[in-house]
């Protein structure tokens, strides 16, 4: 075993339980806890092989697992459709355009909240492909480019379902939205 091969084991067996403990108070799931936990090893062995050797390694193991453990819960975080951004005006406007201001007042704050209820279940309304491709692009940022890739379906295909999706979104909450503006 080569000395660097000897120094990583002899740290992994020294700090293993300790990290192991410190991610277990943090994560419920204890499948997710050891994916975590071999994550920083993976990471550690990564940066000794690339000729990086860590000065103080406890605190850099658990610095690493801090970041883990943050990465998996934005991974995990449910996505907020009071978070939506604005779409590229190319693409056949925005959700946003619908919604009042949150800023604009306790009404309008109601106002939203209720457009945002509807705007859930209307997604629910969709077709599975139609929804998928709204869901990538809309709430999770991804390109209609990289969508195209991954899925093997053209780019104008998936800016066709997307336009239908925006088409049953807005046709859907029109109502809602016409309700609440004749009232202010």
């Amino acid at each position: 075993m080569s000395e660097q091969d000897q120094l990583l084991t002899e740290a992994i067996a020294r700090e293993g339980s300790r990290l192991r403990s410190f991610i277990r108070r943090r994560v419920q799931d204890v499948g997710d806890a050891e994916d975590i936990l071999q994550d920083v090893f993976y990471e550690l062995v990564a940066t000794y092989r690339l000729m990086q050797p860590v000065e103080k390694l406890s605190a850099w193991l658990f610095q690493v697992a801090r970041n883990r453990i943050t990465d998996r819960f934005r991974r995990r975080r449910p996505v907020l459709l009071a978070d939506l951004s604005a779409a590229d005006a190319e693409q056949g406007g925005s959700l946003e355009d619908l919604l009042p201001s949150a800023a604009a007042g306790p009404d309008a704050l109601y106002v939203r909240g209720v457009l945002l209820e509807a705007l859930e279940e209307a997604l629910d309304e969709l077709p599975q492909e139609q929804r998928a491709v709204f869901v990538a692009q809309e709430l999770e940022g991804r390109s209609f480019k990289e969508l195209a890739a991954e899925s093997g379906v053209s780019i104008n295909t998936l800016l066709a379902r997307k336009r239908y999706a925006v088409r049953h979104l807005r046709r859907r909450l029109q109502g809602i939205y016409d309700e609440f503006v004749r009232e202010e």
